[in-house]
């Protein structure tokens, strides 16, 4: 352990990436349709997928670095958490990769319903 002679500040702790997905962690292509909620300083945040960053029209829009684009696309493409949160859940069942949505790919890959086992029994 260092022996600091001065005092210091409590070290500061910053969340900075969030991972919205509609497929569970343990699905294989979770990863393709991953939504990522990202920390761009002063308490702004950008919703972002494969390049493009979600824009406050609903849009995604290519390019996510903030010297890419002036300030008034930036004002359009940034939030607050909670919003980011919000848009990136409401975005993630639309997803598409190769034509398949999340929605599309969950459904696929998800168990079958218990409820019809029951009527499989045989007499």
């Amino acid at each position: 352990m260092t022996n600091h002679t001065t005092a210091l500040p409590e070290p500061t702790v910053q969340p900075t990436r969030y991972e919205v997905s509609l497929l569970p962690g343990e699905d294989i292509n979770q990863h393709l349709y991953m939504i990522e909620v990202e920390y761009r300083g002063a308490g702004r945040w950008a919703v972002v997928h494969h390049g493009h960053c979600l824009g406050t029209d609903g849009v995604w829009d290519f390019g996510v670095k903030e010297y890419d684009h002036g300030d008034d696309w930036l004002d359009a493409h940034r939030f607050d958490l909670d919003t980011a949160l919000a848009l990136a859940k409401e975005h993630a069942p639309d997803v598409t990769v190769n034509g398949i949505t999340a929605a599309e790919a969950y459904r696929r890959t998800a168990a079958p319903a218990v409820s019809g086992a029951a009527d499989s029994r045989q007499p």
